[in-house]
């Protein structure tokens, strides 16, 4: 061994190191070929290996002094196989970084120009160690020395590595984290979503390191976007370049984070959503979002309490198994703050909502301090109970069907603070007695019979008040109304349905249409009673009102499915990230929402769809609808082939309908799909769906020759 170190390990390191110095003088003028790309893409594989072999030789070497003399032979012997071995390796190393380096993803530079360096005096001391070990300058106090000098090097160079990969400050992080700021001094930007940029996407999107000429680390870029676009478009997050990439399968190149780094939780991803929904305002504070917003929630989990939690809320915690159980789809309870025993309570589903519902919260009615009722049919007799919550400040009553009369039961909240009663019948004479409340310091009443002169009234009675009266046509500015929705719990009915339009503000004027056109203010129809429907359809409804600007068009399908199976099963396991609420989303009348971040759907990829439906008695039907959704960007594509079959059981099937849909192309936008098989009319007591997914993408798809996703949310008979 000794022998053959002698012989050839001085011209090896001599051909390396001259082949470092070569590449670092003239690397501003090299063209890496693809297969180089690859070999230098292999850095952070074979890194690990010199980084152990010249530790432990630059060890050796250091107490290699202390070793008997007839050992140090044997001893110095294998060190030198050691350090040879790793410095070959460092060696290749440093060119595979070298090769990587020169991609676009990274610019040059501080820290990679320091990585790089020390990277490469890492080759240099250690080659100089090594060839000097023969000489006879060679004693104890220049070994101690260069052995310190070369494990300082490996250390630096590994902590610039970790830099360039996972971020700034990456090593000592756990141990020099800043202290949390308040809640109530946190803005959005800076101290929730910046956050998630920082662990989860700047270490690919940095100064150091700019992959898709993208940088996350300032408001300026993150405004400018990368080589590919804008980051994301305000208030439209379904079209935002930032959650399609986030959404792409995790095997799919241009997927971020990219496979292998840390992924985005869903909490996260929801997080970045609703930002972005909410158009990013980069100043916004986080106690200015409502209590039961979920970015101001996530922030409370996350950041420290408001100063003053301690002194404002004495009273003990809830206990948390009482409030997972209060936790519905419908309503939702959640703290104020990150170990604060404040509740916040709010109710969604208008149809869900009952006096029952409310009644529910006794068992945390001293813990309550913000009700949100927004929209709920809240009757004068509820507030009765409402009056019981002694802790409770913030309570919302906007657009409920309270008439006023039992407004006077609030009387015994003493804490409240803001009170919101617009969009409700009250008058003057019904709020007088609230407004005698010193703590009460907030009043909603826009569009309520409240006037001009009942307000100064108010002003007058209480003066340090802050009243809310809404928008004011000054003539110049024009304020967009929302689109109108609908109080249907179900879009999909068995005969007939009839369909209740609403809008929260006042005299709007809701025109419609059934024929796929765009209503408009003059020629369609003017919704003032429900509209009967007994068949599929599309209805397409816009708000009007004088001084105000036409709302967006609100779009509602509508399914008819006279037969409703009495069971169901897949045969086919769903996919992990698309399994809905189980097999029954196929068949509970709720149709998800056009977009594919939906929990209603149910996915399957690499395997067919296969379900039963069985029926306690034959049943004649003539056509099956499957409503699907297709979005281009992310790989979901309508099924390759959908089978149905039909027969008296499983072992006596016969095929009834096959289609093939249509394709989409590179540019279609993502929309729903019905996906119609139309048969003969047959008596069946059980029928079979097959819809196979695609195996293969098109040749213009980013993810070429790769399998696609198919998505259902419901199955509809006729």
């Amino acid at each position: 061994m000794k022998i053959i170190l002698k012989s050839y390990s001085g011209n090896i390191l001599l051909f390396l190191n001259t082949l470092i110095v070569f590449l670092l003088i003239f690397e501003n003028k090299l063209i890496i070929p693809s297969w180089l790309q690859t070999f230098g893409r292999m850095h952070p594989m074979l890194l690990h290996f010199p980084i152990v072999l010249l530790l432990v030789s630059s060890l050796m070497e250091f107490f290699q002094f202390k070793i008997k003399d007839e050992k140090r032979e044997f001893y110095r012997e294998i060190t030198g196989f050691l350090m040879f071995s790793g410095i070959v390796l460092a060696a290749i190393t440093v060119i595979m970084g070298i090769f990587l380096s020169l991609e676009e993803a990274y610019d040059g530079g501080d820290t990679l120009g320091w990585h790089k360096w020390s990277g490469v005096s890492i080759v240099f001391l250690s080659s100089f160690i090594f060839i000097g070990r023969d000489t006879i300058w060679f004693k104890a106090a220049f070994t101690k020395i260069a052995a310190s000098a070369l494990c300082i090097s490996i250390v630096l160079a590994g902590h610039l590595g970790a830099v360039l990969t996972h971020g700034e400050n990456f090593v000592l992080e756990p141990v020099s984290k800043k202290e949390l700021i308040p809640l109530d001094e946190a803005l959005v930007y800076d101290h929730v979503i910046q956050p998630i940029f920082q662990e989860k996407c700047v270490s690919c999107h940095s100064d150091e390191k700019l992959k898709g000429q993208l940088k996350l680390t300032d408001t300026v870029s993150i405004m400018k976007g990368g080589k590919t676009g804008k980051l994301y478009v305000a208030g439209d997050p379904q079209i935002s370049l930032i959650l399609e990439r986030i959404h792409m399968p995790l095997n799919n190149k241009k997927h971020m984070p990219p496979s292998g780094k840390p992924q985005l939780s869903p909490e996260e991803v929801r997080i970045l959503f609703n930002w972005i929904k909410d158009k990013p305002n980069f100043k916004q504070r986080v106690i200015d979002l409502p209590a039961t917003d979920s970015i101001r929630i996530f922030a409370a989990a996350k950041l420290k309490p408001v100063n003053s939690l301690k002194e404002e809320y004495e009273f003990e915690s809830a206990d948390p198994k009482v409030i997972q159980e209060l936790n519905t789809f419908y309503r939702r309870v959640s703290q104020v703050a990150l170990n604060s025993p404040a509740l916040a309570v709010s109710f969604f589903n208008r149809n869900e909502y009952n006096s029952k519902s409310l009644r529910e919260l006794s068992k945390i009615k001293e813990q309550i301090v913000s009700l949100r009722l927004s929209r709920m049919p809240v009757k004068d007799e509820d507030l009765k109970f409402i009056s019981a919550f002694d802790e409770l400040q913030k309570l919302d009553l906007n657009f409920t069907d309270i008439q006023g009369g039992g407004l006077k039961e609030l009387l015994s909240l003493k804490k409240l603070k803001s009170l919101s009663l617009s969009g409700t019948k009250i008058n003057l004479q019904q709020i007088i007695p609230l407004i005698s409340n010193n703590n009460l310091r907030e009043l909603t009443i826009w569009n309520t019979s409240i006037s001009e002169e009942d307000i100064i009234k108010i002003k007058n009675l209480n003066g340090s008040l802050s009243l809310i009266t809404g928008f004011k046509d000054d003539g110049k500015t024009l304020i967009q109304l929302s689109k109108p929705s609908i109080e249907n719990k179900s879009r999909v009915f068995i005969n007939r349905m009839n369909i209740k339009l609403v809008h929260p503000i006042k005299d709007v004027e809701i025109r419609y249409t059934l024929d796929d056109s765009e209503p408009d203010s003059l020629t369609s129809y003017v919704y003032n009673k429900e509209i009967a429907i007994a068949a599929n359809g599309v209805l397409k409804a816009k708000a009007y009102k004088i001084g105000w600007k036409s709302s967006e068009i609100g779009t509602f399908s509508f399914f008819k499915s006279a037969i409703k199976p009495d069971n169901i099963s897949l045969l086919s396991v769903a996919d992990i990230s698309y399994k809905g609420n189980g097999s029954k989303t196929l068949i509970d009348g709720q149709l998800a929402d056009p977009d594919i971040n939906h929990t209603n759907w149910q996915g399957f990829k690499e395997r067919d769809m296969e379900v039963v439906l069985k029926f306690n008695k034959s049943v004649q039907m003539s056509s099956i609808v499957l409503n699907s959704i297709v979005n281009v960007n992310a790989s979901v594509f309508p099924p390759l082939r959908i089978e149905a079959y039909g027969g008296p059981d499983l072992d006596n099937l016969k095929l009834l309908k096959v289609i093939s849909p249509k394709m989409p192309s590179q540019k279609d936008p993502q929309q729903s799909i019905k996906h119609e098989l139309k048969f003969k009319p047959t008596t069946v007591s059980l029928i079979k769906l097959v819809a196979k997914p695609l195996d293969k993408l098109p040749g213009w798809h980013q993810r070429k020759g790769k399998e696609a996703l198919i998505l259902f949310d419901e199955v509809l008979i006729n």
